[in-house]
Order: C-alpha cells, then structure tokens, then sequence
C-alpha cells in the first residue's frame, strides 16, 4: 500500500501480542515472517509448506521462487533469522493440529474455507492485519506493505548498506528502495524533544542553589557577560577564596 508506514521492534511486539482466536498463530505467523524477510503479500501468500519446512525443520534461507516473484526475472533468497525460524515452527505446529499433517503442497497460510487447499486472500490478510494494528493501539498508515517496509528499514539500520537492502527486496533499482527507507521514527522523536527550548533552559540554567558547583572561570564569563567591571571585583575580592558573587547577583539564575 503506497505511504504505509514501517514499524519499529517495540510496535512488532506490541502487534505480535494482539492477536487471538482460531486462526490467530497463522496470522502472527505471516506478521512475522513478513517483517523478518520482507517478502510482499503476495509472494508471502504463494508460499506452500514445503518452501519453508524441510527435513522436519525450518529453513536458513528462504527461496522466493521466480514464479512467485513480482516484477523480476531472477529468484532471490532471504535470509531467515529466529523470528521468522520461530514463526514457522508455530505455524507448522498449527498445521498439524488443524489438518492432521504438515502437507507439503498444502498453502503455508491457508484460507478458513477449502481445508486447507486455498490460500488466504490478500484481502483476508489485510483485514487480519489491520485488526491487530488496531489492537496494539497504533496509529499512521499501516497496512501490509508495511511489514516490508519494516524489514527494509531495520536491515538497513543494521548494516547502512542500501544495496544489500536492494539485493534482498528484489528491487530493480536502488532508488525504489531509497523510497522505502524512511526516517528513524525514534531518534526523530528523540532529537525533537531535544530542540524544545524548555529542555534547552533545563540543560543551560543552573539556580543560585547549584551555583556553588560552577567553577570561577564560569562565573566570570557570566559577569563579564552582564557588564560587570571583574578586573575591580577581581581586586576586590584577592584576598577571598574562593571567588563570591556580588551581593546583588546572589539571588538570580547563573547560565552555564
């Protein structure tokens, strides 16, 4: 969906705990696999048990097949790290329990309807998804191109390599994935709150109760900052130690 947004490690738990019902392990399942090798829907929704769930285990590498690919003329294999390994050993699971077995031609994520031989729709799996962002309480433009945009933004947050980024979507060109690489929501949010003139004044005001830690040279700057004659204070005060304020400066606030 063209403008959905990514979503961060704290939002991909949040949204992995909201889901329930019958069909809800198969729904985390494809939430989670999706933002772990960022496949599109659709060539998530082509995946059949066998691509993913060999010799009784999961796969280290999934393949997505060029008949599943979208727009390409080559395969291309993604890594699988513990999240998305994890999230098809549950899903295997589910399959037995449901169906009986683990079929290998079976569709990974099956419809409601059919036992089992019909993948779910596209249109299925954006209601399912969209139920779940709601649940977690988020908010923005989600959908389900936002699983892959979630795994492109945090794979490159890890390796700052565009083209590795590129190499793993299956983008034609990098620039497609300069597009799918958006801000860092969090260090966004994080430098904002920084620019805020009243942590600003937090960080740079010191009151006359902490003014004993400021050094000498500190509070001669500040003086001669406010047109005092420092040489004559200076003078003034030789034979004290350590420097004092004049009395008229002893009850306002010292920038440091």
């Amino acid at each position: 969906m063209k403008g959905t947004r990514p979503l961060d490690n704290t939002e991909i738990r949040k949204v992995s705990e909201a889901f329930d019902g019958t069909f809800a392990i198969r729904n985390r399942s494809l939430f989670m696999l999706g933002v772990s090798v960022g496949g599109r829907i659709s060539e998530l929704l082509a995946l059949k048990v066998n691509d993913v769930w060999q010799n009784d285990k999961s796969v280290k590498d999934l393949l997505f097949d060029l008949n599943i690919v979208k727009g390409s003329d080559v395969s291309r294999a993604v890594p699988m790290n513990i999240d998305g390994r994890q999230a098809i050993e549950n899903l295997i699971s589910w399959h037995i329990e449901l169906y009986g077995d683990a079929q290998p031609t079976r569709p990974l994520f099956p419809s409601r309807k059919g036992q089992g031989s019909k993948s779910m729709t596209r249109i299925a799996a954006h209601n399912v998804l969209k139920e779940a962002f709601e649940a977690a309480g988020l908010n923005g433009k989600l959908g389900t191109h936002s699983l892959r945009k979630s795994y492109a933004q945090r794979l490159y947050e890890q390796t700052n390599d565009i083209y590795a980024v590129q190499e793993m979507l299956g983008h034609k060109s990098v620039v497609t994935t300069q597009r799918y690489l958006g801000v860092n929501y969090a260090s966004v949010r994080d430098a904002s709150e920084a620019m805020s003139i009243h942590s600003e004044l937090n960080r740079s005001t010191k009151t006359l109760s902490s003014v004993n830690d400021a050094t000498d040279d500190v509070l001669l700057i500040e003086l001669l900052r406010r047109g005092y004659d420092v040489a004559r204070l200076l003078e003034k005060n030789d034979t004290q130690q350590p420097f004092e304020l004049p009395a008229e400066e002893t009850s306002s606030v010292v920038s440091v």
